[in-house]
């Protein structure tokens, strides 16, 4: 299996390298000849086929020939065959050619391979260049909402990353623990001493196996993006709530449509009908949804929500 940028082959690195520097300035098919040329060097080499893939790809969408979407289908097939894990992303390419169910098509495996390489940039490159402002905006809706506490006892940050969202709450909450896949981002989470347990870990995993009733509150910021049906992570989050418990998170919201769209910046987006029928059917009350550009891309405020969700009084611990 082949994740990694170097096929051990020098002469295939050059052309693969060729490929990319192709498909950047526009130029699928010289990207197409240069991939396939690296791959008759090097025929096992996951990234190549996913170049090629996308070369093929760019080349359909311009051309709208059948041929071309054949061939993109293939190369990404091949790179899941080399890449059963999906750390390249192949299923989010074949979603984007309507191979794969949206929903399905970003794993565990890519968002930590994602997020392992962006950990030492991700602060600067998200709030300098992003204005991301995700956690500050989730903590005043918290201090909008009526009778809300102002001092949580226990506290999980799903998706805690190197810990923006544990700097917001600091002073407003007791024990606070959080999750991340990526190894790296947790070791900068671990740097600001806000976290009492940090753990490597799915965020529907983690939730599912805390103990029941165990938090008082929940934050997922910016997390939901890479997540297709949060229903399974809702489930998890009014599991893992007290009575009465709060969760706030934030989704990007769709330009149309009410369901899950997974857009071409490689992000979901939820609409509101899916985002009131999976909180129904977790047992949890929306208290409040707002709109909220959490960040810019293109120069551009992203759209989205801040939720705060509420577990009912009346619904027992699983």
């Amino acid at each position: 299996m082949s994740h990694q940028r170097s096929s051990g082959n020098l002469l295939a690195d050059r052309r693969y390298a060729y490929a990319e520097a192709c498909l950047a300035e526009g130029d699928a098919a010289g990207a197409a000849e240069m991939a396939e040329q690296a791959l008759e060097i090097s025929s096992d080499y996951a990234p190549a086929w996913v170049l090629l893939g996308r070369a093929r790809a760019a080349t359909f969408a311009m051309s709208g020939a059948e041929a071309e979407r054949a061939a993109a289908l293939e190369a990404f097939g091949r790179a899941l065959a080399l890449d059963p894990d999906d750390v390249l992303g192949s299923r989010l390419h074949l979603a984007g050619l309507g191979a794969v169910e949206a929903a399905t098509a970003i794993g565990p495996a890519y968002v930590r391979a994602l997020f392992e390489g962006y950990a030492p940039r991700f602060e600067r490159h998200l709030v300098d260049e992003l204005g991301y402002r995700g956690p500050q905006m989730m903590v005043d809706a918290l201090d909008a909402l009526a009778n809300a506490p102002r001092h949580f006892p226990r506290a999980l940050d799903l998706g805690c990353g190197t810990g923006l969202m544990g700097r917001a709450l600091e002073g407003r909450v007791g024990q606070l623990v959080g999750c991340d896949l990526s190894p790296a981002m947790l070791a900068q989470a671990r740097r600001t001493g806000l976290y009492a347990r940090l753990r490597e870990a799915d965020l529907v995993a983690f939730v599912g196996e805390d103990p029941p009733g165990s938090a008082d509150l929940v934050t997922a910021a910016d997390v939901f993006i890479y997540l297709g049906d949060l229903a399974p992570a809702l489930r998890g989050i009014a599991r893992v709530l007290a009575p009465g418990g709060l969760a706030v998170l934030t989704v990007q919201s769709p330009e149309a449509g009410e369901g899950i769209v997974l857009g071409a910046d490689g992000r979901y987006a939820h609409g509101d009908a899916h985002l009131r029928e999976s909180a129904r059917a977790a047992g949890l009350v929306i208290v409040a949804m707002q709109q909220a550009a959490i960040r810019r891309q293109k120069k551009m405020d992203v759209p989205g929500r801040v939720l705060i969700l509420q577990k009912s009084l009346n619904v027992p611990d699983n």
